[in-house]
């Protein structure tokens, strides 16, 4: 028998993390040793560059990346000089503190900077320009919990359990995290905890007592109804389809199924109802964001404003002192706006939605208004701002959201604490799902003009519902369809197989001259070649167009040669190629490079962003297109110039960046292109469909290519399917109590 291999035990500090795995925990670190730098390879918990710590392991040899230190546990110590201090809260340690900010705690407190962000949060408010009382009690808590769970992690990872999995456990459930989890583990998929149904299963097989079989099957069905809302978007399900996918998906008798339905209902965790001659079961929230949402238009349109005696005066002054002449439907949304109060506005592009737009908001300036507008991202927004020269907020800053431990959103503007506004002006609500809305609605105050303005022909909402398509189905609100095609947008093929698209044509794809071309490509590699061609040198050298702030390459799909992830790697290779000019960082299985065109993934509400001006703010949002100014190695920091601001990232949270060069068609949403690219050929079934290729039409201002098949756009436009999805919305709308008139436009 071979000899066995002892543990052996390494102290240092963490100088690197070259890669982390946010899913399963694995980390690969560099420590400092003494004076040598070790690899070292292993789970762990949230670590930092900074921290001093023992680790217990042995040593192992790479094939590949050759001597390693494979840890098996380890042990965090405080770091211990100013230096140290630095590395470790810059290095985003502590949720709250990022580069900029931990230059300055430092600076300030030197070697008392622990105990004060453990102990005195007023003296790090007070001293810090920026962090408030409130936000240095925030850091306050994350600080402490760091520590505090620790002993709940030493006993659930005995059960397979992840570092992030435990600190999950212990954000939900504090110190009994270990006996809730040996009780009923699949709790750990609720609470908004982040544990799948799936991973749950594996933890409890962990156990050394199996849990009630019953607590299994409960998760199982909330499991379905969850991926069906926040995948899918369906807000609920046929009650005898959901019995049956449960007794499928769990492999159980169909009763078993039945019975804990019955049980979820009668706690409250779904609700029942009726639909046409149809029991459909909902989970509790989106049954209650359907329903509020239903309630607060019924309450818009039971008390409409005062009439406007002068209305068709006024229309005619802004006329005359404009020079233009408002087609009738135009000015019937106009007129509808103002003396209902509430007015959906929809239309393809070309048909005037903006100047109708901008002749409501004149009318309400004459009024007096208070006026407010929002659009669901930062790009649409800003995009809104622009076309109104007003300025427009994000729905989630006009709400003023903050957020709870779990990141999910908490609106400081809601039912007790409305909004000030006399008008909103709601812009791309075809992107907005029911939650959102919801909350939008809940903050209106009691007379609140509301304008929505959408496109219903573009993709649903990523999240939950289909929110413009049922309001607009409902027949409750006014609705104004703008569908006629002004002249001066009547000379683009953009705007004309836009609307060919939406009739279910094949767009004009014959054309030598104009904004809208096919380069024809029988596969995906001579797609890929072609497309990378484009947006490297024909464009730019054809129109002038600059491929970092003028060409957009949008894509169906992330996956296969002609999606996002393969594209980014050949046209950053193209555009920004190694130099020695110019400074690079490896994050996990991404180089970024100075000059590399990229986008943030996921909401950071912690990043501290700088505008050229000098004002300062913080979040930076899923979506949001930058280009990464300076890479500075030394502090492994990026800035990355996000339009009119500067965020610097450390190397850690560049894990939420990726490149930009291509993005899905479902990340571009709200935002507009001088001109865009899209790869035509190869599209996986599940996303070949007739309002993901308009969506992506509509996207381009000047000029519109799809490289690939006349037979795969044909196919995309044929199919019409997708955005039938189950939901309540329309039906509660029309469940009137004979004091909502209805409208037949």
């Amino acid at each position: 028998m071979g000899e066995e291999l002892q543990s052996e035990r390494l102290c240092g500090t963490v100088e690197d993390i070259k890669f982390r795995n946010a899913q399963n925990g694995y980390t690969v670190l560099e420590i400092g040793c003494d004076d040598e730098l070790v690899t070292a390879v292993g789970t762990f918990a949230d670590i930092s560059v900074g921290e001093s710590v023992k680790l217990s392991g042995m040593w192992t040899f790479h094939p590949t990346f050759g001597r390693q230190f494979k840890v098996e546990a380890f042990e965090r110590e405080m770091p211990a000089t100013v230096e140290q201090l630095y590395n470790y809260l810059s290095a985003g340690a502590v949720k709250g503190i990022g580069p900029v900010t931990a230059e300055k705690i430092v600076e300030k407190f030197g070697e008392k900077t622990f105990d004060v962000l453990e102990n005195e949060p007023e003296r790090l408010a007070a001293a810090i320009k920026g962090i408030s009382l409130e936000k240095a009690q925030k850091i306050q808590q994350n600080f402490k919990k760091q520590f505090a769970v620790r002993n709940v992690m030493l006993a659930l990872e005995t059960y397979g359990m992840t570092p992030q999995e435990c600190i999950a456990a212990f954000d939900a459930f504090g110190s009994n995290a270990v006996d809730r989890v040996q009780q009923n583990p699949f709790s750990l998929c609720e609470n908004d905890i982040g544990i799948g149904f799936e991973r749950a299963e594996v933890i409890a097989d962990a156990l050394p007592v199996p849990p009630d079989r019953t607590y299994r099957i409960r998760a199982g069905i909330l499991h379905i109804l969850r991926r069906n809302l926040y995948q899918n978007g369906h807000t609920c399900i046929p009650h005898e389809r959901l019995g049956s996918i449960a007794a499928d998906y769990l492999e159980i008798e169909r009763d078993a199924a039945e019975e804990q339905i019955e049980m979820l209902l009668q706690s409250g965790a779904l609700v029942e109802k009726e639909i046409d001659g149809r029991v459909f079961v909902f989970l509790e929230r989106a049954y209650r964001d359907e329903k509020s949402i239903s309630d607060r238009i019924k309450v818009l349109l039971r008390f409409p404003p005062p009439q406007s005696m002068t209305l068709d005066r006024d229309i005619e002054a802004i006329e005359q002192a404009d020079g233009i002449t408002y087609a009738e439907t135009q000015r019937e949304a106009i007129k509808t706006a103002i003396d209902r109060g509430v007015l959906i506005l929809t239309g393809g592009p070309g048909t005037g939605k903006t100047t109708t737009l901008n002749g409501i908001l004149r009318l309400f300036e004459r009024q007096g208004l208070d006026i407010a507008l929002a659009a669901p991202t930062g790009r649409a927004a800003k995009r809104m701002t622009e076309l109104t020269g007003r300025e427009a907020k994000t729905i989630h800053r006009l709400l003023e959201v903050e957020w709870d431990d779990h990141e999910q959103p908490v609106f400081k503007r809601n039912l007790r604490n409305p909004l000030d506004c006399e008008a909103l002006i709601l812009d791309e609500l075809s992107m907005v799902d029911i939650s959102v809305f919801a909350s939008l609605l809940q903050a209106l105050p009691f007379g609140c003009r509301l304008i929505m303005v959408g496109d219903s022909d573009q993709l649903p909402p990523v999240g939950a519902g289909n929110v413009l398509a049922d309001l607009i189905g409902s027949g409750l609100l006014p609705v104004v369809q703008l569908d006629e095609v002004f002249r001066q947008a009547m000379g683009s093929l953009i705007v004309t197989n836009a609307h060919r698209i939406v009739r279910g044509e094949m767009p004009i794809l014959t054309s030598k001259e104009g904004d809208f071309f096919l380069l024809e490509r029988p596969n995906a590699p001579a797609a890929a070649k072609t497309v990378a061609e484009l947006y490297a040198k024909r464009l730019p050298d054809a129109y002038g167009y600059s491929p970092a702030n003028d060409i957009q390459v949008l894509c169906p799909s992330k996956k296969g040669e002609v999606g996002t992830v393969h594209l980014n790697r050949m046209l950053q290779e193209r555009i920004n190629p190694p130099s020695d000019q110019k400074a690079e960082m490896t994050v996990g299985f991404r180089t970024f490079r100075t000059g590399d065109k990229v986008m943030q993934t996921k909401n950071n509400y912690d990043l501290i962003w700088e505008k050229d001006g000098g004002e300062t703010g913080e979040g930076v949002f899923n979506g949001d297109i930058g280009v990464i100014e300076k890479i500075d190695l030394r502090t492994q920091t990026a800035r990355i110039r996000f339009d009119d601001r500067t965020a610097l990232y450390a190397r850690e949270q560049l894990t939420e960046v990726e490149l930009a060069y291509a993005v899905t068609v479902h990340k571009s949403q709200g935002s507009e292109f001088p001109a865009v690219i899209m790869p035509v050929v190869a599209v996986l079934q599940n996303l070949c469909y007739r309002n993901l290729l308009y969506t992506a039409v509509t996207r381009a201002k000047q000029l519109m290519i799809l490289v690939g098949t006349p037979q795969q756009i044909e196919a995309m436009v044929a199919n019409d399917k997708k955005t039938r999805r189950y939901s309540a919305l329309r039906t509660f709308l029309t469940q009137t109590d004979g004091n909502v008139p209805h409208f037949s436009g």
